[in-house]
């Protein structure tokens, strides 16, 4: 089975990585691991092995491999292949009080499988096997551990054709149960929804040992509180989703593109605004603001606006028609700049790069309602551009919903903090015998932490979720509480009851954990 993809490689060599984070790593009795073994698990203790399974794609773990770190380290790595397994390991590292951090394909930008306290890193990439389709219910059977690309292509070749509807930027990186642990958003989900909409139903291993199913056998249902949504988005704290039920659809039978040119970002989000009021779904609706319209598609005179959808015939006429009715005031753009982003929407080669020259960047993609995204599009930028070591900051809407919208921030920084601090880089540059020593990776994880505090406490100042589809993890933990109001205890509360012992996930979603201080640089 293919391994996953880390965002660059370890300077030095990942047998020779260090761990950045301080925590406390907790050890695995063998035992454990033994019995591991015994069902025909795989268990990996090779120091190699454990530091690949140190990180994922949080951009913090990108600068930090350029100086030969990983964020913290697993005392093991642990490949099951059934849920049965994952339900046996889990019952035995409750007893013994040993963390467990599950993980797909590690393409997460928020630090949500970094095994901060040691332990088992739990690699479901195992979890593998048929994809079957109801296709008179439109319904599909999947194993969490499937990547994403694989379950395009068996769902491509089953019967006369099927799609999920669901394509994020990891899809060749990611599993389907990395999607619905962070609530994942796909490129297309103004027409097909996020991943919350396309589940079903869920098998779930729970830290006592027990594997429960959740919905998968009714359309809606009436029975309570919907368990399979407690589990979606849940980020591995709450149990370790082994399979999912997902609705599909036939493959598309059309396509189409538009582009087009606004003056002004608000005038754009009014248009997208009335275009889903009309009831109009496209696929793709896409607003860039200036300084991204002229970075991505070298259009400098306002807004760019890319439309794609794909559907029945009839129905993507009267889609694109409503499109064009409410873009009238706008310039048409020709077929290129739909083709240009489609190009390059996945290229993250910039990353690691820019890190390595102490310049930290990210994104941050928040939600909020109609009436509030114009005024929040311009503070976040602002404190953004107000940050000191700001180099650029800017915005565009990404997924767009009958009361509301996405918008997706985007940030870089780190080499300017203050006078004296910029002064002591000085000295430490002109002393450092390589252009780019450690102290850049000081001021970029300084600026990084500030830009965090300041875009959060402005989005939530605004009402709006600080996060759409990346979900909390590590990075975003320390925003949660105040973003959730009196509703993070209840948060809590379930953690405690499913994970009395709190070996689930530690460190993450903000909750307090058995196993001492979450680290954070």
């Amino acid at each position: 089975m293919p391994a996953p993809v880390p965002p660059t490689p370890i300077e030095g060599g990942a047998a020779r990585a260090s761990p950045q984070l301080a925590a406390r790593p907790i050890a695995v009795p063998e035992a454990i691991l033994d019995r591991v073994r015994e069902q025909g698990g795989a268990v990996e203790l090779e120091k190699a092995a454990r530091a690949e399974a140190a990180r994922d794609w949080w951009p913090l773990g990108i600068g930090w491999a350029a100086a030969g770190r990983v964020p913290a380290m697993p005392a093991a790595v642990v490949r099951p292949s059934s849920a049965a397994q994952v339900a046996e390991l889990l019952a035995s590292c409750a007893r013994e009080r040993v963390p467990v951090t599950a993980m797909g394909g590690r393409s997460g930008v928020c630090g949500g499988a970094i095994p901060l306290y040691g332990g088992i890193a739990l690699d479901c990439t195992g979890l593998t096997g048929e994809v079957e389709v109801d296709e008179t219910s439109l319904v599909a059977e999947v194993p969490a551990g499937t990547l994403g690309r694989d379950l395009v292509e068996r769902l491509r070749a089953r019967g006369s054709g099927y799609t999920l509807g669901h394509s994020p930027q990891s899809v060749d990186l990611s599993t389907v149960g990395g999607w619905i642990a962070c609530r994942s958003a796909g490129q297309c989900s103004t027409r097909y929804g996020k991943i919350e909409d396309m589940v079903v139903g869920l098998e779930v291993a729970l830290a006592d040992g027990r594997v429960v199913r959740t919905g998968a056998s009714a359309p809606r249902a009436a029975t309570g509180p919907d368990l399979t949504q407690l589990f979606t988005g849940s980020e591995g704290v709450l149990g370790v989703i082994t399979r999912a039920w997902l609705r599909v659809h036939p493959l598309p039978a059309a396509r189409d593109r538009l582009a087009f040119g606004f003056s002004g970002f608000d005038e754009g989000l009014d248009a997208c605004r009335r275009v889903l009021r009309r009831g109009a779904t496209p696929a793709v609706l896409r607003l860039y603001d200036p300084v991204e319209s002229e970075r991505t598609f070298s259009h400098p005179d306002g807004c760019v606006l890319v439309v794609a959808d794909e559907a029945d015939e009839e129905l993507l006429a009267a889609t694109l028609a409503v499109v064009n009715q409410e873009c009238a005031s706008a310039d048409h753009l020709d077929g290129s700049v739909v083709e240009r982003w489609l190009s390059t929407r996945n290229d993250t080669s910039a990353l690691a790069p820019l890190w390595r020259a102490g310049i930290a960047v990210d994104t941050a993609e928040v939600a909020g309602r109609w009436a509030a995204l114009p005024a929040l599009a311009r503070d976040v930028v602002g404190v953004l551009e107000a940050l000191d070591g700001t180099i650029a900051a800017s915005v565009h809407l990404s997924h767009a919903y009958l009361d509301g919208a996405c918008l997706y921030f985007t940030f870089a920084g780190g080499r300017v903090l203050d006078e004296a601090a910029s002064r002591a880089a000085a000295e430490r540059e002109a002393a450092a015998p390589e252009p780019h020593g450690p102290f850049d990776a000081e001021l970029a994880e300084s600026y990084y932490r500030r830009a965090w505090d300041a875009l959060s406490g402005a989005v939530i100042e605004s009402g709006a979720a600080i996060s759409h589809h990346h979900g909390i993890g590590l990075s975003r933990g320390r925003f949660l509480a105040r973003a959730l109001g009196g509703a993070f205890d209840v948060l809590v509360t379930l953690k405690h009851a499913l994970d009395p012992a709190g070996i689930l996930n530690p460190g993450k979603l903000g909750i307090p954990t058995a196993f001492g201080e979450v680290p954070w640089p």
